[in-house]
């Protein structure tokens, strides 16, 4: 048995994705033709082993149920252990949905039921192929209490996240927030692992104080305490927390290398919920250059550099360029698009154009109609 348990945690998720998180959490957004975000984090435990895992959910999230069911996909629907869609506890006094440990502590009865002795805590808007046993390996060696996985990262922009500081012996020993200054490279993935009877204890003692978070509260605030260390990731990773890098992150799927490293890893596949839809069909007037197009999309125009989700339509002399065009979005004929994200349904009429930049893309809600 994997000595493992998951929690996917979607409480207090930073949510800045915009049009695309009108009607779904950040978790159900599409990502890479066929994929949600949360995928990424829940094959890479299905991968390492992982067979009990608890998604802690939080707002608007219909469509991430729809789009889990019954865990099937991941190989998760089973008798023992299995996957967990455990929704949000309001606070009775005021109506409103606390902070994190206030939800663990409130489904503390999935926690004792798990057999496993660590947990590890992941969010749902890190793109990258990762195994935790590896991870595990590293916490058990140092003998640590907490240990937190980061990635060095050259793109400043990418970096506007919670960062940490560490010894070159792996110990960390500052720990900041979003808005923190801290002056390094050095950028936390939000993945923690550490033993269930540390959480636990952690998330009564820090609710006993009045405080209702894990990171901020429950490892940041006791980080001189605690033995944390920084286990740190070399694979690609996508921080999918603004439409900025939500655009940026898409399109890097297009080089070649970040697609192998995120979807070609030995036995480490990313699974997602089946459809089954026909292949793409290439008409033809099509012309397609250097672009991800999924299945059950018909292309009659022009399509460059970018991403087609399953069931798209490009009609004749439409042009698509430089573009995010999510699922059954329809593009009539003699349509210029450029630089674009669509969400799901949306219809263009004839002889339109939209455009936008490359640092901020035009962005059509779902089921639009332009």
């Amino acid at each position: 048995m994997n000595p493992i348990m998951g929690v996917i945690n979607l409480v207090n998720e930073p949510d800045a994705l915009e049009e695309l998180t009108y009607y779904r959490c950040v978790a159900s957004v599409p990502f890479g033709g066929r994929y949600r975000l949360i995928d990424f984090a829940l094959s890479n435990m299905v991968n390492s082993g992982i067979d009990n895992v608890a998604v802690f959910t939080q707002h608007k999230y219909r469509s991430l149920m729809d789009h889990l069911g019954s865990g099937k996909e991941w190989d998760l629907d089973r008798k023992r252990g299995g996957l967990f869609v455990l929704p949000a506890v309001l606070d009775e006094p005021t109506g409103m949905a606390r902070g994190d440990l206030f939800q663990f502590y409130s489904h503390r009865d999935y926690f004792y039921r798990g057999r496993e002795e660590y947990v590890l805590i992941s969010r749902s808007h890190m793109v990258c192929n990762i195994n935790f046993n590896d991870v595990l390996k590293f916490h058990q060696e140092n003998r640590a209490d907490v240990t937190v996985i980061y990635k060095e990262v050259e793109d400043e922009e990418q970096a506007r996240f919670r960062r940490i500081a560490v010894k070159p012996d792996g110990q960390v020993t500052v720990m900041e927030d979003h808005t923190g200054r801290l002056r390094t490279n050095k950028v936390s993935m939000e993945m923690y692992l550490m033993s269930k009877e540390l959480l636990l204890d952690m998330v009564e003692s820090c609710l006993a104080q009045g405080y209702d978070h894990l990171v901020r509260d429950g490892i940041m605030k006791n980080i001189d305490k605690l033995t944390v260390y920084g286990y740190p990731f070399k694979g690609h990773l996508g921080i999918v927390n603004s439409i900025q890098s939500y655009y940026r992150n898409s399109m890097q799927l297009l080089q070649p290398k970040v697609w192998r490293e995120l979807f070609f890893q030995k036995q480490m596949p990313i699974f997602t919920k089946v459809k089954d839809e026909p292949p793409a069909k290439y008409m033809e007037s099509a012309q397609v250059r250097n672009s991800l197009i999924a299945n059950g999309c018909t292309i009659e125009g022009r399509v460059e550099n970018s991403l087609l989700f399953r069931g798209v339509k490009i009609r004749k002399g439409a042009v698509v360029k430089n573009s995010i065009i999510l699922q059954n979005c329809e593009i009539e004929e003699n349509v210029i698009i450029e630089n674009a994200i669509l969400d799901k349904d949306v219809f263009i009429s004839r002889g339109r154009m939209l455009a936008g930049d490359n640092k901020a893309p035009f962005i059509a809600a779902k089921t639009k109609v332009i």
